[in-house]
C-alpha cells in the first residue's frame, strides 16, 4: 500500500475509535482491509460487552475471518489508531495477517515492549496520522480526570 492509501484508512479507523468515544468506551478503533476494500470495522467495545477482551482488534479479527469464511487474515491489512497490545498482537499472529499499520505508540501496554509476538511474516508499521490518534486518547483520558 501506499502512504496516501494508509492515511485513508487510518481515517476510517479513526471514525471507529469517535464511535468507541461517544460510547464512553477506550477510542480505539480498527479496520480490516482486504484487496483494497475494507472487510471490517470495529471498535472497543469492553465496557459495552463487559467483556476485557474485547478490543477494537479482536472485534476485526473476527468480524474480518467470517466475512473470509476462514480464520486466516493472510492476505489482509489491519488498521488501528493505537499500537496493538500484547493480546492483540498475539492474536492477530495467530491469524498470520500480512500486515499491521497502527497510529500512536502504546508507551506502558504496546507490543512493541516484546520481540518476535507477531507472526515472522507479518509486516508493522507505526505513526499513520499519530498525532490524531494520540489526540483523540489523551482527550478521552484527560474527560475522565
Amino acid at each position: 500500500m501506499d502512504e496516501k492509501n494508509d492515511k485513508y484508512f487510518m481515517q476510517k479507523a479513526l471514525e471507529q475509535a469517535k464511535i468507541a468515544f461517544d460510547k464512553d468506551e477506550v477510542p480505539i478503533g480498527a479496520v480490516v482491509v482486504c484487496n483494497g476494500q475494507i472487510i471490517a470495522r470495529a471498535c472497543n467495545l469492553t465496557e459495552t460487552l463487559n467483556d476485557v477482551t474485547a478490543h477494537a482488534e479482536m472485534q476485526a479479527i473476527t468480524s474480518a475471518a467470517n466475512y473470509l469464511g476462514g480464520k486466516y487474515l493472510t492476505d489482509c491489512t489491519l488498521y488501528v489508531t493505537v499500537e496493538p497490545c500484547p493480546m492483540c498482537a498475539g492474536a492477530l499472529a495467530w491469524a498470520q495477517i500480512s500486515r499491521i499499520v497502527y497510529g500512536a505508540v502504546d508507551e506502558k501496554r504496546g507490543s512493541h515492549h516484546f520481540s518476535g509476538i507477531f507472526h515472522p511474516k507479518t509486516v508493522v508499521q507505526g505513526g499513520v496520522l499519530e498525532e490524531e490518534c494520540a489526540a483523540l486518547m489523551k482527550e478521552f483520558f484527560a474527560k475522565k480526570r
